[in-house]
C-alpha cells in the first residue's frame, strides 16, 4: 500500500490509497479507454443522425417517385430498378462491411421505400 492518492481513492480514508501499484497503474489506462469509448459512441450517434437524415431524404424521393408513377398508372414494384440499386451499392462499397451485408441493409431500405410508394399511390 502507498500513501499516494489515485482517482478512485481521493478523499477516502484521508486520501490514503489501498490499491496495489499494479491496480493504480492500470487506473489511468482504464480511464483513457472509457474516454475513448465515449468518443466513439458520440461519433456513432452523430453518424446515426446523418444516416436518419439521409434515409429520410431518400424516402422523400421515393414518395415523389410514387406520385409520378401513380400519375401515369405505373406499377410501384420495378424489379430491374431494384436490381440496379443493389448492384450499385455493392459496387461503391469499400468496406469494412461486406457486399452481402450492404445488400441486406439496402434491401430493407428499398422495402421501406416501396412501402412508402405504395402508400402514396394508393396501394398499386
Amino acid at each position: 500500500m502507498s500513501n499516494a492518492m489515485c482517482v478512485g481513492c481521493a478523499g477516502t480514508r484521508q486520501g490514503v490509497c489501498d490499491m496495489t501499484e499494479g491496480e493504480r497503474a492500470a487506473e489511468p489506462e482504464s480511464a483513457t479507454v472509457a474516454n475513448r469509448l465515449d468518443g466513439f459512441r458520440r461519433r456513432i450517434d452523430e453518424l446515426d443522425e446523418q444516416i436518419v437524415r439521409l434515409v429520410n431524404l431518400r424516402a422523400e424521393c421515393a414518395h415523389q417517385i410514387g406520385q409520378l408513377k401513380e400519375s401515369i398508372g405505373m406499377e410501384t414494384y420495378q424489379p430491374k430498378r431494384e436490381e440496379d440499386v443493389l448492384a450499385h451499392v455493392r459496387d461503391v462499397n469499400t468496406g469494412p462491411l461486406g457486399a452481402d451485408a450492404i445488400k441486406r441493409v439496402f434491401e430493407k431500405v428499398i422495402d421501406e421505400s416501396r412501402r412508402l410508394e405504395k402508400l402514396t399511390s394508393g396501394g398499386k
